[in-house]
């Protein structure tokens, strides 16, 4: 299956996903996050849609360069109809994300790195603005 990411590139300049079920999440596609984070705001107005399977804390860079602890918890998410559970750090950025958002108009509910691209098989493919999904 191929999404495209021409839209968002061509509006934002950044490789953007938004989720088909509820709740409607707006990512953005890091090749070079090592971890999958979910915005803290998100994860406080949104607890009861995620499966809130807390396990152990982490430590991760945050977009501000600085190192965070976080929780990580697992949330089910849906893309073009595929269905997939994803880790997350949860990480408080919301000086970064607002700048984001004053910036381009776009409210980012997190970042899928490279854990995410791999589980799920996704293939970035700039050339043609689109990411390959395999099952």
């Amino acid at each position: 299956m191929d999404i495209p990411i021409n839209y968002s590139i061509e509006r934002v300049g950044l490789p953007l996903v938004v989720t088909n079920g509820q709740p409607n999440l707006c990512f953005l596609i890091d090749t070079g996050a090592t971890h999958n984070l979910l915005f803290s705001f998100v994860y406080e107005h949104l607890k009861t849609s995620f499966n809130n399977t807390t396990r152990e804390t982490c430590s991760v860079m945050g977009i501000d360069g600085e190192k965070k602890e976080t929780i990580q918890i697992e949330a089910q998410l849906s893309f073009s109809g595929q269905k997939t559970s994803v880790l997350f750090s949860v990480i408080d950025s919301d000086k970064a994300v607002s700048q984001i958002q004053s910036e381009t108009g776009i409210q980012l509910h997190g970042i899928l790195g490279i854990p995410f691209l791999i589980e799920s098989k996704w293939i970035l493919n700039f050339n043609d603005l689109i990411i390959k999904t395999y099952d």
